[in-house]
Order: structure tokens, then sequence, then C-alpha cells
């Protein structure tokens, strides 16, 4: 028996891993596993299925009764939405049953990673079916187009093979390396999508890997606790949806980022440089992260000309590769004006995007000036003035010693800039910037809370507004049972559930903890 700090940053007794403790978490894993069986069961009824001739499950008739039948959809729409708000109370519950934050609760974060991703690897693609224009951007890159030239709708039979109409006409928002490796999976898949998207689905486990890798090694350096880091930015249902059934490259991308900070770290700075590049040439939004990175392998970075010095070299050497791979491909470097687009097919929704909305109607009644023509403005004035903050938090990072002053903390705060200055806010931008955060501190009180909530609603509104209906069935009444089976067990979860409602108390005031000694020995070490 001991003392110990729990998963919700109480005090307790607890009796490690043994006797019931071992039984209550291993009950935590095993009602993981079955919302992760509950949803894989309900992806074949209501997941995302390509419809062109090349695809092996389209008319099985296995899947024929769960997607064809208004039974067959209410059915798997019950179970997709509850597995997700059970996976939800087994990730909270997690938190507590493990006793404590510590080596031994690494091990079972490393379990629920494999027992609750299994299941998730069988699923047809929920959540979002951006993996179809993956594969229809490699295919055009196949075909000798320019994906930031030339939208999917070029493609014959583009939307039977179940891309989304809003990236129809958009240029690609992703790096050359990432079109190079849907190129390739779109010949090693002859065009069957089944074959693609699960090809891409072991992409994305590589990324997972990385994360479960570099996630504990660098929460270990900079003083937070590798278990919690675990938890919080892959064991949530959001991280897990995203990365495994939706198949997006947004793991790989953090995989390499923080691959990449990690042999920063231990000054190997052409290997972290590497990484870095590579994860910018997956998605260019890591360019946010890569300077505050690469300064993580000099000794002091105090003095400007040391800092100038070690971005101009990363910009030149990776600069250079990403300029190479682009022309090697015959697509030059269209790729960087595509991606400070991104998402301009979308309509905006992010607080700029309605603000910007706002105050083109604003002046269009005052003055009669074009709406569209005053959002665009008000847009760009956004994005620059994201870049300005960007720019004075990189002259003046004040770095030192405490862990307020880590350089991945203030990436994390650099990318939440850029991130609340786009038009567009997709639920996984948040992915991107927990592991930032969570590498250098724990989080408890009421800031826990509210990022649980967050994940949750981002998880139920996406998951509710993204089920594949047959055209003969109501969409909206699938959607409105969807919606209903979620506020009620949500409710449940938040206010009457005996265990996980403790979790929902305002009263419970937001910290953060930091093993100092972590962030200063190692600074030491210089």
């Amino acid at each position: 028996m001991e003392r110990t700090r729990d998963g919700l940053g109480r005090h307790r007794t607890t009796r490690w891993l043994f006797g019931g403790a071992e039984s209550d978490v291993s009950h935590t894993l095993r009602q993981g596993m079955l919302a992760a069986l509950m949803i894989m069961v309900g992806s074949w009824g209501v997941g995302w299925l390509a419809m062109s001739p090349t695809s092996l499950l389209a008319l099985h008739p296995w899947l024929l009764p769960l997607r064809s039948t208004t039974a067959g959809v209410v059915t798997c729409t019950v179970l997709l939405t509850f597995g997700a708000l059970l996976l939800l109370r087994s990730w909270l519950r997690l938190a507590q049953r493990v006793g404590q934050w510590s080596a031994e609760a690494t091990g079972v974060m490393y379990r629920a990673t494999a027992m609750w991703g299994g299941p998730l690897l069988l699923t047809i693609p929920i959540f979002s079916r951006d993996v179809y224009s993956y594969l229809a951007q490699g295919r055009l890159l196949f075909l000798g187009e320019n994906p930031y030239e030339t939208g999917v709708s070029e493609l014959p039979g583009w939307f039977m093979a179940g891309a989304d109409g809003l990236w129809a006409e958009s240029p690609s928002p992703y790096g050359p390396l990432f079109l190079m490796i849907s190129q390739s999976f779109w010949y090693l898949s002859d065009g069957i999508p089944e074959v693609a998207v699960a090809l891409f689905r072991l992409l994305s486990v590589v990324g997972v890997l990385l994360m479960l890798a570099f996630i504990p090694r660098l929460a270990r350096a900079f003083g937070s606790e590798p278990s919690w880091a675990l938890w919080i930015c892959l064991l949530n249902p959001l991280s897990l949806l995203v990365f495994l059934p939706a198949a997006h490259n947004d793991s790989l991308m953090i995989g390499l980022v923080l691959a990449g900070c990690w042999y920063a770290l231990q000054k190997r700075r052409l290997v972290a440089l590497l990484l870095l590049v590579a994860a910018v040439a997956i998605k260019p939004i890591a360019m946010v992260i890569l300077p505050f990175a690469v300064l993580l392998s000099v000794d002091s970075t105090k003095s400007y000309l040391l800092r100038i010095r070690e971005w101009g070299v990363a910009g030149l050497l990776g600069g250079g590769a990403l300029v190479l791979a682009g022309y090697a491909l015959g697509i030059g470097l269209g790729w960087l004006p595509s991606a400070l687009a991104a998402g301009s097919a979308i309509e905006p929704v992010a607080p700029v995007g309605l603000l910007g909305t706002g105050a083109g109607l604003f002046f269009e009644w005052i003055i009669g000036a074009d709406p569209e023509l005053i959002a665009g403005w008000f847009y760009t004035l956004a994005r620059l003035a994201a870049a300005v903050v960007l720019t004075v938090m990189l002259l003046r990072l004040p770095l030192g010693t405490s862990p307020r002053e880590n350089l991945v903390l203030w990436s994390g705060y650099g990318l939440t800039v850029v991130v609340l200055s786009s038009t567009v806010l997709q639920p996984w931008y948040l992915l991107w910037l927990l592991p930032l955060f969570a590498v250098v501190h724990v989080y408890q009180g009421r800031l826990l809370m509210w990022v649980s909530l967050l994940i949750t609603v981002l998880v139920l509104l996406s998951m509710v507004g993204q089920l594949s209906v047959a055209q003969w069935i109501d969409t909206l009444v699938v959607q409105s049972i969807a919606m209903a089976v979620a506020v009620v067990y949500l409710l449940y979860i938040i206010a009457f559930d005996p265990h996980t409602s403790e979790l929902f108390h305002m009263r419970r005031r937001s910290a953060r903890w930091n093993a100092d000694e972590g962030w200063t020995v190692l600074r030491s070490r210089r």
C-alpha cells in the first residue's frame, strides 16, 4: 500500500495494479475494446464506401442489409454513436483507475492503444472521407496532372470513387512527399479503394507508432508525465477515430514533428531537420513548428545571430529539399500557395471566418461594398496579424531553464495563434496542439475538463454530420436518432454517472504540474 497521486491529481492510498486495481484496469480496457467493436460494426452500415466499379465492398451481400435497409442503418447508427460515447467513458475511467501516473501506467497506455485501436483498423472510413481525396489526388499525379492546379473533379467517376465534393475544385493542401505516397498507393492498389484505404491506414499507424515512441521520451525529458501525455494525446476518442478509421495523415505529421524535436534535443541536427522537413512535406502547417524546434539543438538561444544562423541553415537545407522534391514530381512550388490557401473551398465556420463574413455583410449594408472583397481583406489581415505575432514570438522568446520557457511549449502557442487565425477550423486541428503542451506540463482541474468536453463535442458533431446514408432513407431522421442517443448518454456521463460526473465539477481549479528538475537538468548538460 502506498499514498500516490491518482489519475485525477488527487492523493489517495492505492494498491498499484494488484488485486482490485488490476481488475479495475482490465475491466476498463475491455470496456474500451467493446466500444471499439461497436464502432467497427456500426461503420459497416453508415461508414463511407466508394461506389466505383472496382470497389470490393460496395455491393457485398453481407453489407447490403446494413446499408440499404432502414433497420440496418438505424441499428448501425446507434452502435456507432453509443460506441463513441462508451469509448469516451472508457478513456475517462482509465485515468481514474490506473491509480497513479507512473512508468507502470505507461505500459497500460500501450495496452489500451493496441486493444482499442485494433478493431478500429477494420472499420469502413468514418468521421471523414478525406482518405478518398488522398487517393484521387494520387491518381491525378499518376496521370501526369498537377494536383496543385487541377481538382479531383477532372477525374472520370471521381464522385463515385468517394472523394468529398467540397474538394472537387480545390487544390491539394498536402506536401509533395504525401502526394508521392498517394501516387504510389494508387499504383499499388490498382485503383481498388479498399486496398488503398488499408495502405493509408498503415501509414497512419506508422504515425501512431512514432507518437507512442517519442511522446514518452519528450515528456520524460521535459518533466511531464509520459503516461498522462499518452492518455491525453493518443487515447482520447478524437485521436483514435481520426488517426485509425479516418486514416488521416495528421498522425504521420505529428509523429515526424515529435521525432524531429527529440533528435534536436540529442543535438543530431541533420536527422532532426530531415524529420521536420518530412513533416512539412506531409502537411505544410508543420512549418510553424520548425523554427522553434531547430533551436532545441543549440546550447544558448539568447543571441539573435545564433537564432538566425540556425534558421538560415534549416531554410537552405529544408527549403532546397522541398524544392527538389517538387520539381522531381513535376509539380514545382505549387504546394506552397495551395497550402496557404487550404480550406478555401469550405464554408468559413471558424471565428475569423464568421467575423469576416459579418464584416462583409455590414459594409455591404452601409456603403454597398462587395461583401466577398471585404471578407477577403479581413482574412488577409488575420493571416498577417498571425504572421506578425509569430515573428515577435520567435525573436523575443523568453528562453531559459523554466518549463514555461520550453521551445516545444512555445511552438504550441505559435501554432495555436495560426490555427485561430484561419478561416476554417477542423476538429483534428486540436490534435496538432495537444502533444506540444502535454509533453511539457500535466494539466488538471477545470482546464482538463474543458478539453475533455471539447473533444467530446467535436467527436459527436463530426460523427453525426458524417453519416453515409442511402438516398432512399431519411438522413435527417437517422441523424436525429444519433443525436438523441448522444445527448442522453452524454448527460449521463456528465451529470449522473457516479464515477465520471465528478470529473466535470467546476469547483476544481485549473492547474499544471511539471517536474522542474527534468527540464533544468536537461539544459544544464549543454
